[in-house]
Formats: structure tokens, sequence, C-alpha cells
């Protein structure tokens, strides 16, 4: 007897997931809403960035930059990613994030959703369902 739910398109989950609701309600306590914020939330992240032409490691480095400086600091960047439409796109989602974070370990915390949003990112395109035009 398989228990398995059915599985959501690219477009259904992105439809149904708001990844700035995400990190507000989720980067700040413990329980579902983090586990969606790395579940849903850095699955529909990872597509999004994607569709923008975004790769795998920008990100990866992204997530070295708010560990180091920190998630205010990494909004606040120019350009946290090549590209206008991505860097504007993770700007407002590291803006907020920094609303709702706290010291450093709410930094770590950003950091691995990043990472874990670029791990994503990668497996998608090693399995082909990537959009990005280059890897």
């Amino acid at each position: 007897m398989s228990t398995q739910q059915p599985g959501k398109t690219d477009s259904e989950l992105l439809e149904a997931t708001d990844v700035p609701a995400l990190l507000r309600h989720g980067l700040g306590a413990n329980g579902p809403h983090r586990t969606a914020v790395f579940g849903d939330g850095a699955i529909a992240a990872a597509i999004t960035l994607d569709r923008q032409g975004v790769l795998p490691r920008s990100v990866a480095f992204l997530a070295k930059v708010v560990r180091s400086g920190g998630t205010r600091y990494a909004a606040d960047l120019d350009e946290p990613l090549p590209g206008e439409t991505g860097a504007r796109t993770v700007r407002a989602w590291l803006t907020d994030a920094a609303g709702v974070v706290q010291g450093v370990e709410g930094d770590e915390t950003v950091a691995r959703w990043l990472e874990a949003v670029a791990a994503v990112m990668e497996l998608r395109h090693e399995a082909g369902t990537a959009t990005a035009a280059t890897w």
C-alpha cells in the first residue's frame, strides 16, 4: 500500500508557494514553517531562479556572502546575483529574511537555505529538468 502523494508540476508548485511569506514566517521559527522553507520554499526558489537564468554556483556563492557579511549586507548589495532579474528577486527575498533573522545564527540559517536552493538547482541540472540556458 503506497502512501505517496501525487507530485506537483513546477508551475503548480510555484503557484502554490509564496517564497517571501515562507521566509518571513519560517526563518524565525522552528517547526512546520521552518520545514516548509527548506522544502517547498527551497524548491520553488530554485525553479524561480533557474527560470531567470541564474546558475547554482552563483546562489552557492551568495550563501558564502551571507555567512561572511550577514543577511542585511547581502540584501544591500547592488548585484547579489548576476543578472538584473535574478538580483532583484533574491534581493527581495534577502530583505524579507533580514527583517526576521537575528544575529549570526539567523544569518547561518539563511546561508543554509541558499545552499539548499543551490543544491536543488544543481540536481535539476543534472537530471535535465533545469531551464537555464547555460550550465
